[in-house]
């Protein structure tokens, strides 16, 4: 087994609702992420010094990235696709390890074979 935590069905589908509103927030950390950088590096060139609140704010917002995508990790809960919210939760059915793939706007999830990806 490759997974300490699995899930059944009924727990994976609990979550979902706090699975949502993470996904939501870390999409909108992207979207600030990229708009930082296109700022700072508007300003980058040789020997300019960049620091100040646009560094700061850009540091701020990989922190907070990073603090979503540890709500995932923690639980050992995969982030696959960020942009279409796609994720797997491991789990254990008929005896096999397996996945539980959810999507963003889709009301289940469906089992996914874990080999399907490994390598």
């Amino acid at each position: 087994m490759r997974f300490e935590k699995h899930y059944t069905p009924e727990q994976a589908r609990e979550l979902l609702p706090q699975i949502r509103q993470w996904l939501k927030k870390l999409v909108e950390l992207r979207a600030e992420l990229d708009k930082s950088e296109d700022n700072l590096s508007t300003l980058a060139g040789p020997g300019r010094d960049l620091g100040g609140d646009l560094v700061n704010r850009w540091v701020r917002v990989l922190a907070a990235i990073q603090d979503g995508l540890l709500e995932f990790y923690r639980r050992q809960i995969q982030v696959k696709d960020l942009d279409r919210g796609l994720i797997d939760f491991p789990a254990i059915l008929a005896g096999k390890e397996v996945f539980l793939c959810w999507e963003q706007g889709v009301a289940s999830a469906r089992v996914r074979d874990g080999k399907a990806d490994a390598g």
